[in-house]
Order: structure tokens, then sequence, then C-alpha cells
């Protein structure tokens, strides 16, 4: 494969329990770090370490903010500045505040902004954190959402103001100038939002919502699906909406995609209520109206079929997550989503036991549309993976680079062979840090190699988290345990090794 990677230095690292809250890249690229580390029994935030690299790789600087924060949202770079955006509660005002913390990153010095202040009482989780199944009834809850881009975030609220739900959407650029305010009270009355995913006009005057409206005052039979998919778009006249709900087809995990043509929205599809999903689905859109201009149903292939059981079958397919969209030159459209559920359990300890909560990220769903929406192929890349943890280290990242898609995972030392010519990558990442890459070309044929082994990096890879870097073709990894961490380049050139195909 057109592959190469290369190390940065083995550090020693102060913060032995960390997570990763962004990576980012700034004007004179270098690659800025800011993680959140923990301290205490049981473990708590205590501060948030912020690293920044050179373009070798090379640490040049680094800095603690000695600031914890109870919800810290994400952190971003814009114009030489750093940002963390934090969601606290000010008990005095008795209201939830947006708090961008910034700083310049050639003299760290934070101060203070508050970018949102709404009333309302303190609940137990006011953070939105799974997208894909909220919560209405707590009182408060609100969820904040970046464009492809990162040049500007969304935040939707929901809260109670008296008696009455009041649905707020606010549209920033990322350095903090308000683009848009919006009052969407009066759409909840008959519908609950959660929207799963945004697009925004690169002049940041128009805003575009995905996600599933759940209806509030209709009665259901217990197989009904209680929600449909709309599509709202707000600018700071109004607003318009598009539902998509075509008798006997329910559409599922629906992305928005702003082209140079105009608007898109693909995704999934099922023929029946039980979420169960049957194809692909393409929409074309009047980007001012909303109103659909063509559409196309594709049922998944026998290929794809037997990619994912060994045999064609009437099986279930669902619990998909958008993961990424790669525009070829031609206007072809490749995506992939990823099989992710939450699953509950008992963890059995010497004297006691205790509830868990498993997170599951299992097969890779890739398909190539036409620019009309024609499906050319769909292909299932057999993963599993459950973690309790750190869910940098689970899941993949993805890079689309001419006709072909390339996913980067962490695996056991080769794939299982499961018959029929099927593989399964299988967890691997918590004992043998082995990096894989998988590439699917232009007309879907697989094949993939191990990229990197524990015999280079000792050290397992946030496979899930890169820094990515469209222009140079240019993926940055971080590696971590305990009191080390490296940094891992990847980037599209030559390679003199050899892979294995299926």
């Amino acid at each position: 494969m057109p592959l190469q990677y290369s190390l940065g230095e083995n550090y020693s690292d102060r913060y032995k329990y960390s997570t990763v809250l962004s990576v980012n890249s700034d004007d004179q690229d270098r690659t800025v770090m800011v993680r959140t580390y923990y301290g205490g029994m049981p473990l708590r935030p205590k501060g948030h370490f912020i690293e920044v690299y050179d373009a070798e790789m090379q640490l040049a600087v680094d800095y603690n903010y000695k600031y914890a924060g109870r919800h810290m949202v994400d952190a971003f770079v814009r114009n030489g500045q750093l940002y963390l955006l934090e969601l606290k509660y000010n008990r005095d005002d008795q209201a939830y505040d947006y708090i961008a913390h910034q700083s310049p990153l050639h003299d760290f010095n934070f101060t203070e902004r508050t970018l949102l202040s709404i009333p309302s009482k303190e609940v137990l989780n006011p953070l939105a954190v799974n997208k894909y199944n909220r919560n209405f009834g707590n009182g408060f809850s609100t969820t904040t959402f970046f464009n492809e881009e990162r040049s500007a975030f969304a935040i939707t609220v929901h809260h109670r103001e008296g008696k009455k739900q009041k649905y707020h959407i606010y549209l920033y650029s990322t350095d903090l100038k308000q683009q848009l305010t919006y009052d969407f009270s009066d759409q909840i009355v008959e519908k609950n939002y959660a929207f799963e995913n945004i697009a925004v006009s690169k002049d940041l005057k128009t805003l575009y919502f995905m996600g599933k409206a759940y209806f509030k005052k209709r009665r259901f039979d217990a197989k009904e699906r209680r929600f449909q998919y709309e599509l709202v778009r707000i600018t700071g006249t109004g607003h318009q909406t598009q539902e998509f709900n075509d008798a006997g087809r329910f559409p599922e995990a629906l992305k928005p995609i702003l082209t140079a043509d105009g608007l898109l929205a693909v995704g999934f599809y099922a023929d029946r209520k039980d979420k169960r999903y049957n194809g692909l689905v393409y929409f074309k859109l009047d980007p001012m109206s909303l109103s659909v201009r063509s559409k196309k149903y594709n049922a998944f292939s026998a290929q794809f079929m037997l990619d994912k059981f060994g045999r064609a079958v009437d099986a279930e397919i669902k619990n998909l997550i958008f993961k990424d969209v790669h525009i070829t030159d031609t206007q072809d459209i490749l995506f992939s989503a990823e099989e992710y559920f939450v699953t509950d359990g008992n963890d059995i300890g010497d004297s006691s036991t205790k509830k868990v909560r498993n997170f599951h990220y299992n097969d890779i769903v890739c398909a190539k549309l036409t620019a009309n929406g024609e499906m050319v192929w769909a292909r299932n890349i057999n993963k599993t993976e459950v973690t309790r943890g750190d869910e940098a280290y689970a899941s993949y990242s993805v890079f689309g680079k001419d006709n072909d898609m390339y996913f980067f995972i962490n695996s056991g030392e080769h794939p299982q062979k499961l018959g029929r010519n099927r593989i399964v990558f299988k967890q691997g990442y918590s004992k043998n840090p082995n990096m894989f890459v998988i590439r699917l070309n232009g007309s879907g044929e697989m094949d993939y190699q191990k990229l990197i082994d524990d015999k280079e990096v000792r050290l397992p890879i946030m496979v899930s988290k890169p820094l990515i870097n469209k222009e140079n073709e240019e993926l940055l990894f971080y590696a971590k345990r305990g009191s080390k961490k490296q940094l891992v380049k990847v980037r599209f050139g030559n390679y003199t090794g050899t892979s294995e195909s299926k």
C-alpha cells in the first residue's frame, strides 16, 4: 500500500491516567493536544495538560492548566489561540453557562469568557453525551456539534422556562463570534428533536441539522417506530423542515452533505419499523427549500450479505453510526459507518459485584454511490471490539484518497479466518498494539496489511482520535500507556512492504 510511517520520540509522561479531549493543528503546522488528567481515589478530573509538537513530532512546549471543570465539552484552535469549551452550573445565578477558556499558544495565560447563560435548575446529567438516545425529561439537556472543517460549532439547548419547554439553537464560529441564534421552541410542542449531524454553509450563515424527531402525543403500537428523520435548515430569518417519511421506507443514520452541486442526504433505510437496515438511501435536495429533487433506495447486495454473514440471509443489520464521507473528483460518494451499541452487565470481583457498561464497536460498513445515487458496491468489514474505558483505542479512523478508502484499526496479531473468504479483526489493542490498515478500492475490492506492530511501537495507539491533514495526506496518532507517550505519523507515499488481499 502507498503508506509510510515515522515515529516521534518516546517521552516520559507525568500523568498516568488521562484521556484526550482534542487534537488540533495551528497555522504553523504544529500539533496541539489537550488531555484531561485524573487523580485521587476514585479517579476524578484534576486539570488539563496541553502539549504542542512541531512538524517533526518534537515536543516544543507543554503547559499544565490546573483547572478540571465538571463538564468540559471540547477544545479547538483558531488564529493562534487555544479555546477550551466548558458547560458550568452557576449556582449564584441558577443558570448553566457555556464558558470559553482562552489562551494564546505562544504564551499560556488563560482567561474566561461566558458565551451563553441559560436559567435552569441543576440536573444530574446536563450534557446529552449520547446524541443517538436522548433523554428529554430531566429539565435541561444540551449538546454541541462541530462541522467537518472545525470552523464552527452549534449548540442546542432543551430546557424549561416555568411550565413551558424551550428549545434554542446557537451557531458560533471558532473565533467565538455568534453567527446565528434561533428559537425553535414552537416546533417541540408536537415532537422532541435529537439532532445527530450538522452541515454549515461556507459563509456560516446557514445551518443544517439532521436528526430524529420523536412524536410526543401520538399513540403507537408496541412495534411501531416512534420517530422520523427530519432535516432542518436555519437562517437568521427563519427555518424550513424536510421530513423523510416515505411509505414503507424508514431512513436511518442520515447525514447532510454540502457539495459544490448542492445538498445531499445519505444514509441507510429499513423496510420495516424494527430498525433492521435493508440498504442505502440517497436524497438530493434543494439547499434553499429542502424539497427533494431526486432519491434512490439501494438494497444491500449479495456480496455485502456474504461479507457480513457468510450467506445471503434475512438477518439483522442495525445500530449503524455514521463516521465519514469522502467525495471523489467525479462526485462519487464513499461513506462509512460503524455498528455501535451499549450493553449493561456485571463485573464480579473478589467480594462484590458491580454494574458495568460495555461499549461495543463492531463491523464497519462502507459503500460507494454514484453522483446520482446509484449504488456501485457495499462492503462489510467484520470487526469486534468492546471497551469499558477510553474509547480512543477502539473503533477506527478513515482516510479517503482518490477513489480509495483506507481504514486504520487496532487488532490482534492477524485477522481470524471465518471461511468462505471471510475474515474478522478482533480486539487486541490492550495487549498487542498492532495497527492494521484496510483498503477498499474504487471497485470495492478489499486488501489489508499490518502497518505497525508491537516490535516497533510498544504503546497502544489511539486509533480513533488522529489528527487528519487532508492537504498533506497525513494522519498523526497518539500512542500512550501509563507514563510513556509517543507520536506516530502515517503518510501516503511509496511503500515497499507486502499486503494480504481478500
